[in-house]
């Protein structure tokens, strides 16, 4: 299996990042090999599937290197650098611009498992790749930003809790499939069997993306890591709770929306990305279900909860 050895300082060390040029690859991964496997993913695929094939379809040299560099067990290592801390999507974009044609190809060789096309031996990969992550962040990822970014935020607020409550294994355990932490420092990332790498003493990032899709990645010169993970189901699919109609004339429907999704305990920035509702509009709410004692409180670290009441359990199930 493909494990990292990480030491308490370097966990100590590590951080959550938000980043548009993973979102951006994310989205490319998903379209190039593309699954409804989640409410919604359908209806975003038929938005955005039919312009991405006419794109490559017109541009058969981007087509060949997509399919090369986006292999069955191991991506092309320029295709995903690392992002700092402070990610700007122009930024990351010039590092792939700046790749040069002898590194490209050897990671394309990698990801191809042998000898890249004939046509692929060019000097400007790195130019195409950065065309089309900025034309699939343009196309079917910047329309839905600022919802996206208050749900990745909500994630990020969920982990801290986990690792608030249960440390680190339950902060990891279910980042991604087939990661989970192994105990000994060692932190298993896939299933692969791919050598252990020593990541003591590196920065370790964490990168939550929208689209499922999950991978690693790393900056063996800046010693900076990362692990960029799929949100949570239930964050990435906000429409997947239902509101009783007895219960939505009883409360109103908005105040609801926020009663129903409090089955386990929330921040106000989760529910704000779940519902869609203004922070403002949450916390009015908020504070009318607590002054009913339907919803109780507390702190989590730097987060505060909210949860169900055993009033406010027995009124959604009476509602249903």
């Amino acid at each position: 299996m493909g494990w990292w050895q990480v030491d308490a300082d370097t966990l100590a060390s590590s951080r959550f990042v938000i980043s548009e040029a993973a979102e951006a690859t994310a989205c490319l991964f998903a379209l190039h090999r593309p699954s409804a496997a989640r409410p919604g993913d359908r209806e975003w695929l038929d938005a955005h599937l039919p312009a991405y094939r006419a794109r490559l379809a017109a541009d058969p040299v981007t087509a060949l290197l997509v399919r090369t560099a986006l292999g069955r067990a191991w991506i092309a290592d320029f295709v995903t650098p690392t992002p700092p801390l402070d990610a700007h999507l122009d930024e990351e974009l010039d590092r792939i611009r700046a790749t040069p044609p002898e590194t490209a190809w050897a990671d394309l060789e990698v990801a191809a498992r042998g000898p890249i096309p004939a046509g692929l031996r060019r000097s400007d990969l790195g130019d195409r790749l950065a065309d089309l992550l900025a034309w699939v962040w343009a196309e079917s990822a910047l329309p839905y930003w600022p919802k996206r970014r208050r749900v990745l935020e909500a994630d990020v607020v969920a982990r801290t809790g986990h690792l608030t409550q249960g440390g680190w294994a339950a902060a990891l355990d279910d980042l991604r499939p087939g990661m989970r932490w192994l105990g000994g420092s060692r932190l298993q990332i896939n299933t692969h069997d791919y050598p252990p790498r020593d990541v003591k003493g590196a920065q370790l990032l964490f990168v939550p993306v929208t689209p499922r899709q999950a991978w690693v990645s790393w900056d063996a010169a800046q010693r900076r890591f990362a692990v960029i993970y799929p949100c949570s189901g239930l964050l990435a699919a906000p429409a997947a709770t239902p509101v009783p109609r007895a219960l939505a004339r009883l409360v109103g429907t908005a105040r609801a929306a926020v009663l129903m999704l409090l089955d386990s305990p929330k921040s106000t920035t989760q529910l704000v990305a779940l519902t869609g509702q203004s922070l403002g509009s949450v916390g009015g709410h908020l504070k009318v279900l607590r002054d009913a004692g339907l919803v109780e409180r507390r702190r989590a670290g730097r987060s505060v909860l909210y949860y169900r009441a055993p009033a406010g359990e027995t009124l959604v199930n009476a509602s249903r």
